[in-house]
């Protein structure tokens, strides 16, 4: 009887029917692998397609658009033309970070003060109108948003910077999706393409953007899935190659060369990792939930961004949103065990203080950058027990391990460090170790990713 089960063809039904309706001499259907399924409730029409195009288009170009605000207001903040925002940062006074911070609090809290006053009850949320609703997007909000986060974060606000072009993105998807008069499951698709396509444009990783579509956003990489998803992204990202380099975010990674001692330290800090990652996203739940409301909101950034600016005196490296000091740590240069200690313990608190504080931004790089921190520093505290291992590997292997806990994603954070580095095949076994194991240890834990814990209250009105 088990052998016949095992035997049995499968009910899958192909959508749309193949071109060669012969099958081959075996008889059994090319669903029997189980990726190649029907489209399901996004029926793949042709009108779908042409609407994936433009909203790969208009990621690109929200992306841009983008990056465009954020590296001229850190330009014309900090007085540079060339060279990283760090270094810039660091090259400052003391008292020009703290003001420039003051008055980013004092620039952003009445603007989403405001804007939250006049587009009240319209949604912003990427993740909420894709997992939960109709794939619709506000569009003042969503564009006042993304603007206020890019100029607060281009003064030095503790906050990512991938949520404003996700959120273009994903605005896209939506408006393409009632110019063609989508169904809503086509609608949902298109927006969480979108969404994965901004990713994808500012930081150069169309395979990365792709794969977060599927398993973050989705969690389904299935044909009707995977397709749209690799198009949009591949498509964002040649139209921000029109403003943004074609090349790695974090270049001059050396070279690493596998030691056993990274294997055995993956296997050791990973689940360390995934329970340290555990309780970050219970802070940012928790404080998402709590964040400060109505006129509160008019001094919340203010005092938030003040208390990064009054640390920031001292320690420059936690102004942003981490890119550049997780670049310093794969470069080797922050060795300081000291210094890392203080960056891993403050990075996180820092960024969420400012979202209870009711200022809006990304968890993307500032996750990815205190990976790279704590994975410094606990291998800078294995070295002299187990030498052979660089604190830069330690680093990279971190930020992918807490990356893909925090997305509650391992293929999507494996992807995205290889992709963001163009470094990394060299140590991919402990890589996928150090991935594997926090992961784990996160989804027996708890099981919320950086996006889920943050969203809003379910009312009873919404939905389908």
């Amino acid at each position: 009887m088990a052998r016949s089960d095992r035997s049995r063809e499968t009910d899958r039904v192909r959508a749309p029917q193949p071109a060669l309706k012969r099958r081959l001499p075996h008889g059994r259907g090319a669903t029997e692998q189980p990726n190649a399924v029907g489209d399901g409730d996004a029926e793949l029409t042709p009108a779908f397609w042409l609407m994936l195009v433009l909203t790969g288009v208009g990621s690109g170009v929200g992306g841009m658009a983008m990056m465009y605000i954020l590296f001229h207001v850190q330009r014309a903040v900090y007085h540079y033309s060339t060279g990283e925002f760090q270094t810039a940062v660091g090259l400052s006074s003391p008292t020009h970070r703290l003001i420039a911070l003051l008055i980013a609090g004092a620039i952003g809290g009445p603007a989403w003060y405001l804007l939250s006053r006049y587009t009240k009850g319209q949604k912003s949320e990427v993740d909420d109108v894709v997992w939960s609703g109709k794939g619709e997007l506000s569009y003042p909000k969503s564009i006042g948003t993304s603007i206020i986060q890019e100029v607060v974060i281009g003064f030095g606000a503790s906050l990512g910077r991938e949520a404003a072009p996700k959120l273009l993105g994903a605005l896209s998807g939506t408006y393409f999706g009632k110019l063609a008069r989508l169904s809503p499951a086509q609608r949902r698709l298109l927006v969480a393409c979108g969404a994965g396509a901004g990713l994808a444009a500012v930081y150069n990783v169309p395979l990365g953007g792709a794969l977060f579509t599927a398993e973050v956003m989705l969690g389904e990489i299935t044909l009707p899935v995977v397709l749209p998803a690799v198009g949009c992204s591949m498509i964002a990202s040649e139209v921000a190659y029109l403003y943004l380099p074609n090349r790695a975010t974090y270049l001059g990674i050396p070279n690493f060369q596998l030691n056993w001692s990274e294997v055995l330290w993956a296997i050791i800090a990973g689940p360390i990792i995934g329970l340290v990652v555990t309780g970050f996203v219970r802070l940012i739940g928790f404080l998402s939930h709590h964040r400060l409301k109505g006129r509160a909101v008019l001094f919340g950034p203010l005092l938030s961004f003040g208390i990064t600016g009054l640390i920031g005196m001292r320690y420059y490296q936690l102004f942003g949103n981490g890119k550049d000091m997780a670049h310093a740590v794969f470069r080797g240069s922050i060795v300081s065990l000291s210094l890392l200690a203080v960056l891993f313990v403050l990075k996180p608190v820092l960024t969420a203080i400012s979202l209870q504080s009711g200022a809006s931004g990304g968890l993307f790089t500032p996750l990815f950058a205190s990976g790279a921190v704590l994975g410094g520093l606990l291998g800078g505290i294995w070295n002299p027990l187990v030498s052979g291992g660089s604190i830069a590997a330690y680093a990279m292997i971190g930020a992918a391990a807490a990356l893909a806990a925090g997305l509650q994603a391992p293929l999507s954070g494996l992807v995205l460090v290889l992709e963001l580095t163009h470094s990394g095949l060299q140590i991919i076994v402990p890589l996928m170790i150090a991935t594997l194991l926090a992961t784990m240890v996160s989804r027996h834990l708890d099981g919320y990713s950086i996006y889920s814990a943050r969203l809003p209250v379910q009312r009873s009105d919404e939905g389908d």
